[in-house]
């Protein structure tokens, strides 16, 4: 059996059953590897306090790992486990995160890496162990609740003894870290991070490019058409397999507020996602409004764009960036409102060298960016834009 239908076979029977804590036990798992304790964890709803919310509800395995519901802002943000609560962030794809870099400052003194939007876990671990103590997520009081909770499962408990030791319940913090070690340990599989789309396949000669994937390939990578790599490419060289489509940054690229995600939250008019620095670890201003890049792996599956989910449509994102680099009034215009582009949400920082390096593009080098990006798409989501 193949990991991607061993770990499908392992979401369904999980969420075709009644959500108490007992659905591993009904769904005969044999959880004898940390990847296959992490698997269940990962699709398991009893890990929310309300046993409504998975890590697969707001990273569904159907949807490249994004959430797709409509949760009333057009899957801007996500809903909580009480059904009720909503964010202010879109929820990130986790396909290939296990790729990112530890958060650090680089070589040039940049901040680079880290895990959610602001880099603020380090790691895989950091990230899955934030949703359960999130009071707008799975919303557990304590690191001891949420144990508890796993103690209500033979299969659970039985496996963290046999893969931790014995001891491993009576110190909470030390539960706590097995069970997001677990999780990471399954997002670090090939599961998440197959590298087989079209681009892959092209580069393995298994693929023929047509002319406008072509070009938009060729724009995408050139310096002297396109700003795209500056931030959306990891390898020195294209055509450099397992690429990412990211350099792991944080820039602040004038992304306008989501008036009506912010109208649903509550959060009101006054409030600023100051981005990057909202992280623990960062307090310097001149990084307010940055995020980090994201990758460009299944981005056409993952609408909506922007951290706060302000765009519907890929070719809108292109059209944003184009703004920066072309005086024709048209450019200006916001497609998905018919008015213009809204003011940027933190308007200081943005980085306009960058956002402002390349030459406009007409049409048809736009619609060849879309194409090339589709390209992107893992093979088993290829169904979702043909």
């Amino acid at each position: 059996m193949s990991k991607f239908l061993k770990y499908f076979l392992m979401f369904f029977l999980l969420v075709g059953l009644t959500g108490n804590i007992l659905a591993a036990d009904e769904a005969d798992l044999h959880l004898e590897k940390m990847t296959d304790l992490g698997a269940a964890l990962f699709f398991d709803v009893n890990l929310s306090q309300a046993r409504t919310q998975s890590c697969a509800t707001c990273h569904d395995p159907a949807r490249a790992f994004t959430d797709y519901r409509d949760s009333g802002v057009s899957a801007a943000a996500s809903l909580g486990g009480d059904l009720l609560s909503l964010g202010d962030r879109n929820a990130p794809t986790i396909s290939y995160a296990a790729l990112t870099p530890e958060f650090h400052i680089n070589a040039e003194g940049e901040f680079e890496g880290g895990m959610f939007l602001d880099g603020r876990e380090a790691n895989l671990a950091g990230q899955a162990g934030g949703p359960p103590l999130n009071p707008i997520e799975m919303a557990f009081p304590s690191k001891e609740a949420v144990i508890a909770r796993l103690l209500e499962s033979q299969t659970y408990e039985s496996a963290f003894k046999s893969l931790f030791g014995e001891e491993i319940f009576a110190d909470v913090d030390a539960a706590y870290k097995a069970m997001t070690e677990s999780i990471a340990a399954f997002e670090k599989t090939e599961f998440f991070s197959p590298f087989d789309s079209k681009y892959d396949r092209y580069l393995r000669g298994e693929y023929e490019l047509s002319r406008e994937e072509e070009l938009g390939m060729t724009l995408f990578f050139s310096e002297q058409f396109t700003n795209c790599n500056q931030c959306h490419q990891l390898n020195t060289l294209p055509g450099s397999e397992r690429e990412t489509f990211t350099n792991y940054l944080f820039h602040n690229i004038g992304t306008p507020v989501n008036k009506v995600l912010r109208e649903a939250n509550g959060l009101g008019a006054e409030y600023i996602d100051n981005g990057l620095l909202e992280n623990p670890q960062v307090n310097d201003p001149a990084q307010a409004g940055k995020f980090k890049v994201p990758t460009l792996r299944n981005v056409a599956i993952t609408a909506p764009y922007m951290h706060n989910g302000v765009f519907q449509d890929l070719k809108t994102v292109v059209l944003f960036y184009n703004k920066f680099n072309t005086r024709n009034d048209s450019a200006q215009i916001n497609p998905e409102t018919g008015d213009v582009w809204g003011e940027p949400e933190v308007a200081e920082n943005i980085s306009i060298t960058e956002l402002e390096s390349a030459p406009a593009l007409d049409e048809r080098r736009i619609n060849a960016l879309v194409a090339f990006m589709r390209l992107l798409t893992d093979r088993r989501y290829e169904p979702l834009i043909e």
